[in-house]
């Protein structure tokens, strides 16, 4: 991944304090978003796509661990909890870049797999 593929959205694009987005040619398996809000205990929320689409076992508990390890480890988590069918919840003060390249290497690393999942759909 390279570093045109995660941006900063300017503010007047943004409809929260701070968002950053790796999008591209493919968004509804490649999208990555972070976007920090005004809450204290969870200020980040971090959204992939792909996880609206990913309803089959194992796969959808593979990619949830391996997207909570992942943002676990990016520097100044705290604590991540799931959200929702496609976002995630971060404690602590990360870098929102660090969170959508987190986010990102998860989604690309499991995107052979989602991919037919997504093209089974119709």
């Amino acid at each position: 991944m390279s570093g045109e593929d995660v941006r900063r959205v300017p503010d007047d694009e943004c409809d929260a304090l701070e968002c950053w987005e790796r999008d591209g040619d493919e968004p509804d398996l490649r999208l990555v978003d972070a976007t920090r809000v005004d809450h204290y205990d969870w200020p980040w929320r971090v959204g992939a796509a792909v996880m609206e689409f990913i309803r089959v076992e194992p796969l959808e508990s593979e990619l949830d661990q391996a997207m909570t390890a992942a943002l676990l480890g990016v520097l100044g988590v705290a604590a991540v909890a799931r959200q929702d069918r496609e976002v995630w919840t971060v404690a602590g003060s990360p870098s929102g870049e660090e969170l959508v390249r987190a986010a990102a290497s998860v989604v690309d690393r499991y995107l052979s797999r989602t991919r037919v999942e997504y093209e089974s759909l119709g």
